[in-house]
C-alpha cells in the first residue's frame, strides 16, 4: 500500500511524458487522476492503520536492495508519518485542480508536481538512510524547476537561492549519515536497527558533528532563524501551486527530520545543544511576527507567518529534547512534542489555504499582492472574504480553530521546560494577532476601493480547492482527538527510544 502511494505519482509523470503537448484536456485530466488516485490509496491506508498501536510502524516493507553495504528498500508509517502523507497527497491534488488554467508548459508542470509529490512522500516514509536522502534530493530538483520556469519576475535569484541553500544542507546530512553509518556495527543504513543500536551513545563528540550535520540541513528546510533568508525570495516568487506545496509540505520535511531522526538517534547530543535550537526557535517566532507585521505584500505576511509557527514547532521539539532521561518532565515532553506535530499539519492546512487564497486574488482577479491596494472587499466577495477570514482567525490561533489546538499544547508543554522562553515566545502570538486583523481591516473592511467594483467572487474550481482545507481547520478544531491521540502513541514511541 506504501509503495503503492509512492510510486503512483511517478507512473503518472511517466504516462504523461507521452501525451502531446496540444492535448491539454488530457494532460490535466491525466494529473488529476493520478493525483486523486494517489490520495485516495493514502486515505485507504489511513483507514487501514490501527490507531490502536499507532507508536509502532505499519504497512512495513523491508525488502533486500544493495546488501553489499548493507540498504534496503524499507518504508513504513506510523503515527507521526501517516498524517504527513495524507497532508501532501490532499495538498497535491487540490494544487492540480487549483493548476487548471496553467498554459505556459501545463504538461512539465503537471510532470513536476507529479514527481515532487513522490519526493515528499518518500522522505515521509523511508525508513532507511539511503532512501531518505534520495527523497530528501528528489523533492529539490521539482521545486527548483517549478519556481525557474514560473516564478515571477525574479525567479532566478529565488531558484538558484533555494538551490543552494537546500543544497548546503543536504551536504550537511550526508556527512552526519555517513558518521553515523561508519561507527555501527553491523554497518547499516537502516533508520530504526541505528535508533536501537545508538552507534554514537559512547562518543559525545562524534555525536554532535553529526548533529550539527542533521541540524544544518534540517534547520535551513525549516527554516530556522537565522536560515531563513531564501524562504521570503521562494515563496515571493513562485507560482501559488508552488508556494503552497513549499509552505505546507515542504518545510515540514526539515521538522519531521528532527523528530522522526535527530531526536531518537542522537538524544544525549540534542538534549546537549537543546537550549540553543530552544532560542532560536524563540528567536524566528518573535522575528517572524514583527517582519510579517510591517509587510505590505500579501505573500510575504503570509512567507514570514511561516518563520513564525515553524518557531514555535522548534521550540516544542527543544523542548522534548531538553527532557531527555528526566522522567519527571516526560509528560511534559510528550505534551510539547505533540503540539509541535500537530502544528506541522495545522500549518500545512491553514498556510496551504492562505496561499492559495493570496493566488485566488493575485493570479485571476485584481493581480497585486498590496494590502493597502484593497479595502471594502468583504461586500463585494463575500464567499472569498469568510474563507479568508477562517484561515486568518485559524492562524492567528483562535479557539475552535485547528491552531489553537497545535499552539495551546506546544506552550503547555515548553513551558514546564523552558517557562522564560516559553513567556517571550508569546509575544510572537500577540504580534500574530496584531497582524492578521491588522490585514483583516485593510483588505475586507471600509469602503469599497473603486477598482474592485467589477471582482467576481470565487467560482467554482477554486471552493473546490478550499473548502476541503477550511473543513479540516474547523473539524480538528472543535474535535482534536482522535489526531491527538494517533499522534501521542508516536510521539511516546519515539520519547520512549530516548530515554
Amino acid at each position: 500500500m506504501l509503495s503503492l502511494t509512492l510510486w503512483l505519482p511517478v507512473a503518472g509523470a511517466i504516462a504523461l511524458a507521452f501525451v502531446p503537448r496540444d492535448r491539454l484536456g488530457t494532460i490535466r485530466m491525466l494529473a488529476l487522476a493520478t493525483a486523486l488516485l494517489t490520495f485516495g490509496v493514502s486515505i485507504g491506508a489511513g483507514l487501514a492503520f490501527d490507531r490502536g498501536h499507532a507508536g509502532a510502524m505499519q504497512f512495513v516493507e523491508l525488502r533486500p536492495w544493495i546488501p553489499s553495504i548493507g540498504v534496503t528498500y524499507h518504508l513504513g508509517a506510523d503515527g507521526l508519518s501517516l498524517p504527513l502523507v495524507i497532508l501532501t497527497t490532499l495538498l497535491t491534488l487540490l494544487c492540480v485542480i487549483y493548476s487548471w488554467r496553467v498554459d505556459v508548459r501545463p504538461k512539465e508542470y503537471m510532470i513536476l508536481f507529479l514527481l515532487l509529490e513522490t519526493g515528499m512522500v518518500g522522505v515521509f516514509l523511508a525508513l532507511d538512510f539511503f532512501l531518505f536522502y534520495v527523497f530528501w534530493e528528489v523533492s529539490l530538483v521539482p521545486m527548483y524547476f517549478i519556481i525557474g520556469i514560473w516564478g515571477g519576475p525574479r525567479r532566478a535569484y529565488a531558484a538558484i537561492k533555494f538551490f543552494l541553500y537546500t543544497l548546503l544542507g543536504s551536504l550537511a546530512m550526508l556527512l552526519a549519515i555517513l558518521i553515523v553509518y561508519f561507527n555501527a556495527a553491523p554497518r547499516t543504513f537502516d533508520i530504526l536497527a541505528l535508533i536501537q543500536q545508538q552507534p554514537l551513545s559512547r562518543n559525545l563528540s562524534l555525536a554532535l558533528l553529526a548533529f550539527w550535520g542533521f541540524f544544518l540541513s534540517f534547520a535551513i528546510k525549516v527554516p530556522m532563524f537565522p536560515f531563513h533568508t531564501w524562504l521570503p525570495d521562494a515563496h515571493v516568487e513562485a507560482p501559488t501551486a508552488g508556494s503552497v506545496l513549499l509552505a505546507a509540505v515542504l518545510l515540514k520535511l526539515g521538522t519531521y527530520g528532527f523528530v522522526r531522526i535527530a531526536l531518537p538517534l542522537l538524544p544525549e547530543a540534542f538534549a546537549h545543544l537543546a537550549g540553543v535550537v530552544a532560542v532560536l526557535a524563540v528567536i524566528a517566532a518573535v522575528y517572524g511576527a514583527l517582519v510579517a507585521m510591517a509587510q505590505t505584500d500579501l505573500k510575504k505576511l503570509v512567507a514570514y507567518s511561516s518563520v513564525n509557527h515553524m518557531g514555535y514547532v522548534m521550540l516544542g521539539v527543544a523542548a522534548a529534547a531538553a527532557a531527555t532521561g528526566r522522567k519527571e518532565l516526560a509528560g511534559a515532553a510528550a505534551t510539547a512534542l505533540n503540539g509541535a506535530t500537530i502544528q506541522m499539519l495545522a500549518h500545512g492546512v491553514i498556510t496551504g489555504a492562505l496561499f492559495f487564497l493570496v493566488g485566488v486574488i493575485y493570479d485571476y482577479r485584481a493581480h497585486t499582492r498590496g494590502v493597502d491596494d484593497f479595502g471594502g472587499l468583504g461586500a463585494r466577495l463575500p464567499v472569498y472574504t469568510g474563507v479568508t477570514m477562517l484561515a486568518m482567525l485559524a492562524s492567528l490561533g483562535l479557539p475552535g480553530l485547528m491552531g489553537f489546538v497545535a499552539e495551546f499544547l506546544i506552550f503547555l508543554g515548553a513551558f514546564q521546560i523552558y517557562p522564560t522562553l516559553t513567556v517571550l515566545a508569546l509575544v510572537g502570538v500577540v504580534v500574530t494577532v496584531a497582524y492578521f486583523l491588522w490585514a483583516i481591516h485593510r483588505i475586507f473592511f471600509g469602503p469599497l476601493n473603486a477598482r474592485w467594483a467589477a471582482l467576481p467572487d470565487m467560482d467554482a474550481r477554486e471552493r473546490w480547492a478550499l473548502v476541503p482545507l477550511a473543513a479540516v481547520m474547523v473539524f480538528v478544531g472543535v474535535y482534536p482527538r482522535p489526531l491527538v491521540d494517533t499522534v501521542n502513541m508516536a510521539m511516546v514511541a519515539i520519547l520512549g527510544l530516548t530515554r
